[in-house]
């Protein structure tokens, strides 16, 4: 089971970035939330955002409300992350999770069962 993120790198307040997460060896992802969460410097991990495994519905931080959109692609098995109007405080790395309990996908708690690497984010002007 493994857990790839990528699309990260360096953007200046109020820009944009695409965050992907590409997921193998899973027997089958569909039946998995999935999240987002981040670790800024210094800090434990945040959980950012969250999307259901059965009807896609979406979760989100509140720092992020409004400016972040969560997306997945079953049949690519892949998750993603929109990320605009990016602020300094976004500067982390982002890291992808999975797990088939499903509060964790609303921010219950960060104590995924899969997470991956991560892609740093870093928003400086």
């Amino acid at each position: 089971v493994q857990l790839v993120e990528s699309g990260g790198g360096l953007v200046q307040p109020g820009g944009s970035l695409r965050l992907s997460c590409a997921a193998s060896g899973f027997s089958f992802i569909s039946t998995y939330g999935m999240s987002w969460v981040r670790q800024a410097p210094g800090k434990g991990l945040e959980w950012v955002s969250g999307i259901d495994s059965d009807d896609g519905t979406t979760y989100y931080a509140d720092s992020v409300k409004g400016r972040f959109t969560i997306s997945r692609d079953n049949a690519k098995n892949a998750l993603y992350l929109q990320m605009n109007n990016l602020k300094v405080e976004d500067t982390a790395v982002y890291i992808c999770a999975a797990d088939q309990r499903w509060w964790l996908s609303r921010g219950a708690s960060t104590d995924f069962r899969y997470r991956g690497q991560g892609t740093q984010v870093t928003v400086s002007s």
